[in-house]
């Protein structure tokens, strides 16, 4: 069973990098061909210059967990820290909204998810953001991303959203 979930985060982890390499081939050839035919050397050279920087990859928003744990994945501590880097670089206030799978009582998934929020939180100031700038909260079992009795939509539902 474990070795199925980190298939499932190896999977989204891969599609997450490859949607991202396949934004950044498309965004940058459509500027050169418009550059081109305008015939000016200095404008081509200039926008060129100015693209790559433009495009940002994507980092993810939503941090998964493992059943009853509030214990960053490597994963999510890679993608975190590029969180981290830019709320140093440009602050601005976020909401880490933790949740968690139906299973257990009410109180139980309230607690949970915030100990998830709160994981995710220190991990943030841990790398130099302000924490004044960041806010938790917990809908435990109330908001799932997926319905069902099965580990596949509970493994959806165990999860921070970093907004």
């Amino acid at each position: 069973m474990k070795m199925l979930k980190q298939g499932f985060g190896l999977i989204i982890f891969t599609a997450v990098l490859a949607g991202c390499s396949s934004t950044q081939t498309t965004e940058a050839p459509e500027p050169a061909p418009a550059d081109t035919g305008a015939g000016s050397m200095g404008a081509d050279s200039g926008s060129v210059v100015d693209e790559p920087t433009e495009p940002e990859v994507q980092l993810d928003t939503v941090f998964y967990f493992d059943f009853d744990q509030a214990i960053l994945r490597p994963d999510a501590r890679i993608a975190l820290a590029g969180h981290a880097a830019e709320l140093k670089s440009s602050p601005r206030s976020v909401r880490l909204e933790g949740h968690a799978d139906e299973r257990g009582s009410r109180e139980y998934n309230m607690a949970l998810g915030e100990r998830r929020a709160n994981a995710v939180r220190d991990f943030l100031v841990l790398q130099g953001v302000d924490a004044s700038l960041i806010e938790t909260i917990s809908y435990g079992e109330e908001q799932p991303l997926a319905l069902g009795m099965s580990e596949s939509s509970w493994s959806q539902n165990r999860r921070v959203e970093l907004k």
